[in-house]
């Protein structure tokens, strides 16, 4: 089993093609090309959480997207998720909104820090001073890593999602960053 992460697929969204410049050449060209990608990487057995923004069109269009996709999907609602409240399927695993409990944070067996997800990017997050790690969507690629932070979004892996070996190694690259320039992200709590 694999475990991996992903935001802002839009599936079904004609516009999010123009307003972030992806290479395809309508809604239907890219939905079949991201559950292509999709399952090219994430088998039946594997986990992947999808941090927001995974379509448009309400449970019915979302529903037949997750029957195509491989894996089992851990769901974090994002702005543009209105099918969410709907959503009942055995492979789909809605995780709470902020208005019903804290930002979720992941503890994988075998890895030593804790991870925290977000639909939104956030520039301090629990344990932020102590090396935990925060992926986020939302923004599309717009945003620069901060600290030990990334935007997971397709818009930044080519429409891939990441599996947990390559967020370690991009965690890798940002802390020698941080290392290099001496530069410190986080903001202690006092």
């Amino acid at each position: 089993m694999t475990i991996f992460f992903t935001a802002d697929t839009h599936f079904g969204h004609k516009n999010i093609i123009k307003l972030c410049n992806r290479p395809f050449n309508d809604v239907d060209e890219m939905n079949r090309e991201m559950i292509s990608r999709w399952n090219s990487k994430v088998t039946k057995n594997d986990i992947i959480y999808h941090l927001g923004d995974f379509s448009f069109g309400g449970w019915n269009f979302a529903s037949s997207i997750f029957q195509q996709l491989h894996g089992s999907t851990m769901v974090l609602q994002g702005n543009h998720d209105d099918w969410y409240r709907n959503a009942t399927n055995i492979n789909v695993h809605t995780i709470p909104n902020l208005s019903e409990i804290n930002i979720p944070e992941l503890k994988i067996d075998g890895h030593e820090q804790k991870i925290i997800l977000c639909h939104y990017p956030m520039r301090s997050w629990n344990k932020s001073f102590h090396g935990s790690w925060h992926l986020f969507g939302h923004v599309h690629g717009t945003l620069e890593p901060y600290g030990l932070s990334f935007d997971c979004g397709v818009d930044t892996n080519n429409f891939y999602p990441y599996s947990l070996n390559d967020v370690k190694d991009k965690m890798i690259i940002l802390q020698s960053e941080i290392d290099n320039n001496k530069k410190d992200y986080h903001v202690p709590i006092v």
